[in-house]
C-alpha cells in the first residue's frame, strides 16, 4: 500500500485505488489513468452538476489518450472506452496560438546561453553550453539530485553569474522563478491568501479569457472559506500553491519552475497543468515528476553530469536509456551538438537552432542507439501474425464484456431496492471482472509481441 502524488508511479504499479474525500473512501480498479477514466464516467452517470469539475477530468482523459501513459500501458480497449468521453475535447493546448501570442509578447529573443561554463570550487557543472529558449518554447529539465537543475534555473533567471561565457536576455524578458523553498513569504504571514494575490493583480488574462484574482485562487485549489486564511496558517502544499500564483498574477512571460509539485494533491496537480496549458510564455519546468513533464513540456533536457546539456527527442524514456547504458560519461554523443576537432571541449547547442541536430538525434535514437535496439530474441514474423490476430480476438470479447458490465450497471440501477436481485447481479459482475482482468493480462502479453 502506497500514498503517494506520484500519478505515473500510480499507473506503473498500483492495481486498484482508493480516494480518500470528504469523509469517505471510493475505492476503483487500476492505476491512475483507470481511476481519472472511472471517476469521470462516474461523474457523467451521475449526472453531476459539478461541470467544471468533469471537463477538468475530459481535459486530462483527453491527454492520457494521446500521451505516453496511453501508449505503453493502457489496454486499447479501456481508451476506447474514455473516447465518447473526450470525442468533442480539443487538444489539451493550442501550440499555435500560443506560440503566436507569445512572440508578440516576447520578441524573437528570449533567453540564450552562450558558451557557458559554470564551476563550482573543482566541480564543473556546465561546460561551454549553449542553448537557446525561444518565445512559447516550453522545456522540461531532468537529472539526478545534484546535476545543477537548480542551478541552471539560477543562470537563466540571473541569480547566477556564469564562470565565462554570457546569458543574453530578450528586451521583453520578464522572468520569475519559482524555487524549492518559498520563504519569501514569510513577510506577507499577517495577510489573507486572498489579499496577497490581489496585491499583486486583481485580474489576468488565461487562455484568451479574462480571470479574476479570486477565480484564480479557487482553480488553484483555495476554497472560498480557505481564500481568507492567514498564510502563518497555511500548509507546506498550500505555501506552494500561494507562492505560484503570486508568480502568475505579476503576468511573467518567462516562468522557471523548480518541483512545482511538491506536497500538491492530484487535483491541485490537474488545475495547474491545466492553468498552464493556456499560458503563453517559455516554460522551464525541473521536476521529477515525470507525469507533469510529459503533460506540460513539448521538449526535454537532461544534465547527465558532464558539463552538457542533452537533447531529449525520445523524452523520459531516451534519459532512462541513457542512464541505464551509461552515457552520462564525457565524452558521450550529445543529441544536436556541434564541435570543432579544435576544441577539446564541444560547444553544445540546443534550442532554437537545433531542429536538424534534434531530428537526426532522434533518428540515430530509433535506429539503435543504447536502450532504442531491439533484443537478439525479437518475435518472428509468424509470432508476430499469431499475436495481431490474438490481440483483435481479445478486444473483440473485452469489448463484449465491456457491454455486458454497462448493461448489468444498468439493471442493478432499475432494482436497486431488491437486495437480492442486486446481489445476484453483483455476482455476475464480480465474474465479469476476474475474466476482463484475467483477458487483460493476456491482451498485454501479445500486445507485446505484436509491437
Amino acid at each position: 500500500m502506497v500514498v503517494t502524488h506520484d500519478r505515473w508511479f500510480l499507473d506503473a504499479v498500483t492495481t486498484r485505488t482508493w480516494e480518500v474525500h470528504d469523509g469517505v473512501v471510493d475505492p476503483y480498479d487500476g492505476g491512475y489513468a483507470a481511476y481519472v477514466l472511472a471517476r469521470a464516467e462516474r461523474a457523467q452517470q451521475a449526472a453531476t452538476a459539478e461541470s467544471k469539475r468533469l471537463n477538468l477530468l475530459r481535459k486530462e482523459l483527453a491527454w492520457l489518450r494521446r500521451g505516453a501513459p496511453a501508449r505503453t500501458s493502457k489496454p486499447k480497449f479501456r481508451l476506447d472506452a474514455a473516447a465518447a468521453l473526450i470525442a468533442d475535447e480539443p487538444p489539451p493546448r493550442d501550440r499555435l496560438e500560443l506560440a503566436r501570442t507569445a512572440t508578440s509578447r516576447l520578441g524573437k529573443d528570449v533567453l540564450d546561453l552562450e558558451d557557458v561554463t559554470l564551476a563550482f570550487d573543482d566541480r564543473v557543472l556546465l561546460d561551454h553550453v549553449t542553448w537557446r529558449l525561444g518565445p512559447g518554447d516550453r522545456w522540461g529539465v531532468v537529472g539526478v539530485n545534484g546535476a545543477g537543475k537548480t542551478t541552471l534555473l539560477g543562470l537563466l533567471s540571473g541569480r547566477i553569474r556564469p564562470t565565462s561565457g554570457r546569458v543574453k536576455r530578450g528586451t521583453t524578458v520578464r522572468a520569475a522563478e519559482l524555487r524549492q523553498e518559498v520563504e519569501d513569504l514569510s513577510a506577507l504571514a499577517d495577510l489573507r491568501v486572498i489579499q496577497v494575490v490581489e496585491r499583486e493583480r486583481n485580474a489576468l488574462v488565461v487562455g484568451g479569457k479574462e480571470v479574476t484574482a479570486a477565480q484564480l485562487v479557487e482553480r488553484l485549489g483555495f476554497a472560498r472559506e480557505r481564500q481568507q486564511t492567514m498564510v502563518r496558517d497555511l500548509s507546506g502544499g498550500e505555501r506552494r500553491r500561494l507562492a505560484l500564483l503570486r508568480l502568475l498574477v505579476g503576468e511573467p512571460n518567462v516562468l522557471l519552475l523548480d518541483e512545482p509539485t511538491n506536497d500538491l494533491d492530484t487535483d491541485t496537480l490537474a488545475a495547474l497543468e491545466d492553468l498552464l496549458d493556456g499560458w503563453p510564455g517559455t516554460l522551464v519546468v525541473v521536476s521529477h515528476d515525470r507525469y507533469l513533464l510529459e503533460r506540460v513540456a513539448d521538449r526535454q533536457v537532461a544534465l547527465l553530469g558532464d558539463g552538457t546539456i542533452r537533447d531529449l527527442p525520445g523524452g523520459v524514456d531516451e534519459y532512462l536509456a541513457l542512464r541505464a547504458a551509461g552515457s552520462g560519461t564525457p565524452g558521450g554523443t550529445q543529441a544536436g551538438a556541434r564541435s570543432s576537432s579544435a576544441n577539446p571541449s564541444p560547444t553544445r547547442y540546443l534550442g532554437a537552432d537545433s531542429a536538424q541536430g534534434s531530428a537526426e538525434s532522434e533518428r540515430n535514437h530509433r535506429a539503435g542507439e543504447p536502450g532504442a535496439g531491439r533484443s537478439s530474441a525479437a518475435p518472428s514474423p509468424a509470432e508476430v501474425r499469431a499475436a495481431r490476430k490474438e490481440v483483435a480476438r481479445l478486444e473483440r470479447r473485452l469489448a463484449k464484456l465491456a457491454d455486458e458490465e454497462s448493461a448489468l450497471h444498468d439493471e442493478m440501477a432499475e432494482h436497486a431496492t431488491e437486495h437480492e436481485k442486486v446481489l445476484a447481479l453483483d455476482a455476475r459482475l464480480r465474474a465479469l471482472a476476474a475474466e476482463r482482468d484475467e483477458l487483460e493480462g493476456a491482451w498485454l502479453e501479445a500486445a507485446e509481441t505484436a509491437g
